[in-house]
């Protein structure tokens, strides 16, 4: 068969993708080099992962998250520790908490009360099992134990071999990790900084725990984290020399706990154990012609804050409707190409944000003051909540020009006088285009484009001052108009989004 697109990676970003794509009517084909999904590593503790604001709206949009029980029973993974008895931590940035009384969310503009929350805890086992049967309800097919091996691209398609197997489509994108075979073969540069430590997630049984403190901790070497007793996730500033360097032992666990905790703690057993860095890099393009790369394939970095899942996220979001619309030949020009001119900036970033929390936690004098500068900052009202708006998303913005501040933003959840809130008119993936003021011309336009725009008319309770907007599939503004609507300027924002030619 030939598809439509090929994807490479069974995991949540992948998977996501497949699901936009084939929520847009498109043939998906997804291949996965492991066998089995199960792994220890994507279970709690250590799959514990945090949805950030654009990544919890993304799954609202599409009805995904009605179906995750993790994010409704699991809310503080911190309360294990005295102090979060008393305050309850909102995240952290370079190990430095930030706590929920200190955030002033008046700051973040345009959050409606019928808003999706900033923050959800998610586990990425549940998060693949569902979006996995999602993808496969709305036709796609899921090979398993496939690993590609070679591609080859024409002008009109790609072919992906893997041990004898060959599979064709007019559209490949790598969802594959941070070592990316599609990204190698695809001949895509990956730039970037080394990393400066190796991180460790085990789990262990320890014969005298009390030498240990609960929470993260800080050190002179390093730091370590007990989400809970056995749950270790460790980090030692060795260069990352000791990430791939063979199977992590019992030994090795105890001699970096060690090291890192400055007690002599006994590891009786180990468990289960990997290693991670915080090397950072990126792809300088997206897209190299009919090969494209999204998540961990396009961007890699420490996961300090858990950012690289909503990073991925975004992409799929951003990438989906574009490459439909490219596929079923009305994506107006350039449209595919603004998958690379929005998200890259976006995925470097994070990228320097993850260099900052390394930079401030080395075991040095300089890191030592700037964290202490860090933690003074993050103790403040102003502090505290700038930096839980970036950690959750909310300043999240694409630079997409016109003269109105929700442009460029995720629309908010408006939330109509019957009830009905645009999050939930969002579930088919089509555009919109959101008339406050009933406006018979907009209704005209938006016909023009067919079920590629939803046209959706009437009040709502809160309209932020706003009397119509235009919005893409992904969930974010183009067009807005505080006043009467400038109709000239909706119909070529419309055309430059949708296609010039709609009919």
């Amino acid at each position: 068969m030939f598809y439509d697109v090929m994807i490479s990676g069974a995991g949540p970003v992948g998977l996501f993708l497949a699901c936009e794509l084939a929520l847009a009517k498109c043939t998906v084909l997804v291949l996965e080099k492991a066998e089995h999904p199960h792994s220890p590593l994507k279970q709690l503790p250590f799959g514990i992962r945090g949805l950030s604001a654009p990544t919890v709206e993304a799954f609202y949009r599409r009805g995904v998250l009605k179906e995750l029980m993790v994010p409704q029973r699991l809310k503080d993974p911190f309360g294990n520790t005295a102090k979060a008895q008393s305050r309850r931590q909102a995240g952290h940035f370079a190990g430095i908490p930030f706590y929920f009384d200190d955030i002033d969310t008046s700051q973040w503009a345009h959050r409606l009360p019928s808003s999706t929350d900033t923050m959800l805890l998610s586990e990425m086992e549940e998060l693949e099992t569902v979006l996995a049967r999602r993808a496969q309800a709305l036709g796609v097919v899921i090979k398993r134990g496939v690993a590609a091996t070679g591609l080859h691209q024409t002008g009109d398609g790609v072919r992906v071999e893997s041990d004898g197997q060959s599979f064709q489509g007019k559209w490949l994108v790598g969802c594959d990790g941070s070592r990316s075979v599609v990204r190698k073969m695809g001949g895509f540069e990956f730039a970037g900084t080394e990393p400066e430590f190796t991180g460790y997630s085990a789990q262990v049984e320890i014969a005298d725990p009390e030498k240990l403190s609960p929470g993260r901790n800080l050190t002179a070497t390093g730091m370590y984290f007990q989400s809970q007793p056995g749950f270790l996730v460790m980090q030692e500033f060795d260069g990352g020399a000791s990430h791939g360097a063979g199977p992590v032992t019992l030994a090795q666990v105890q001699q970096v706990l060690r090291r890192v905790s400055g007690t002599d703690v006994t590891v009786s057993a180990l468990h289960v154990a990997a290693t991670w860095t915080d090397r950072a890099r990126q792809a300088t393009s997206y897209r190299n012609g009919r090969v494209l790369l999204a998540g961990d394939a396009a961007h890699i970095h420490a996961p300090l804050g858990g950012q690289g899942l909503n990073l991925g996220i975004g992409d799929a979001m951003n990438l989906g409707w574009k490459l439909a619309a490219a596929i079923h030949g009305h994506a107006p020009a350039g449209l595919l190409d603004s998958y690379h001119t929005e998200r890259h900036p976006v995925g470097a970033q994070v990228l320097d944000w993850s260099r900052a929390q390394v930079a401030a936690m080395r075991p040095d004098p300089h890191a030592r003051a700037l964290s202490a500068i860090l933690r003074d900052l993050m103790e403040t009202r102003d502090g505290a909540t700038y930096f839980a708006g970036r950690v959750r998303g909310v300043f999240m913005q694409y630079d997409l020009g016109g003269g109105h501040p929700l442009v460029g933003c995720s629309v908010p959840n408006f939330e109509l006088e019957d009830g009905t809130t645009i999050g939930e008119l969002m579930h088919d993936g089509r555009g919109m285009l959101l008339d406050f003021v009933s406006n018979a011309a907009l209704k005209t336009l938006a016909a023009e484009y067919g079920d590629r725009m939803k046209y959706v008319a009437g009040r709502a309770k809160d309209q932020c001052g706003l009397s119509a907007a235009l919005i893409r599939p992904d969930g974010f503004v183009v067009w807005a108009s505080g006043q009467q609507p400038h109709l000239a300027d909706a119909g070529r924002t419309a055309a430059r989004w949708f296609s010039a030619n709609p009919r």
